[in-house]
């Protein structure tokens, strides 16, 4: 598997606050989506989040957001070497994605843009 990129996860209370101090430290606009009911900003390397305590503790798990060429080929990569899928591979608003836990107990989520 190549890994193409990373992002930073950060859980946020306020998205809008949060979305206008990371654009001025990053020199990026965010770019807003939302899946269920967490809304999220990606801004430069960092992916912001902001929902209900539910999903957001859920969420605060993931150490981070990893980008890949192909989920699927991450999925059988990431079951090679004995990670457990733990949500996935699923559809987003901007690829697809999966989230693993590896044999260290670090849980990541691994997207791709197709």
């Amino acid at each position: 598997m190549e890994i193409l990129g990373t992002a930073l996860r950060v859980c946020v209370d306020d998205l809008d606050a949060a979305a206008g101090v990371y654009e001025r430290l990053t020199g990026a606009e965010a770019m807003r989506f939302a899946q269920g009911p967490v809304s999220a900003a990606a801004v430069g390397p960092f992916l912001l989040m902001s929902g209900p305590p539910g999903p957001m503790e859920v969420l605060s798990k993931v150490t981070a957001t990893l980008a890949v060429r192909d989920v699927e080929e991450a999925a059988a990569d990431l079951r090679a070497v004995g990670a457990e899928i733990i949500a996935g591979p699923q559809s987003t608003p901007i690829g697809r994605n999966l989230v693993a836990r590896h044999p260290d107990g670090s849980v990541f989520e691994y997207v791709d843009r197709r």
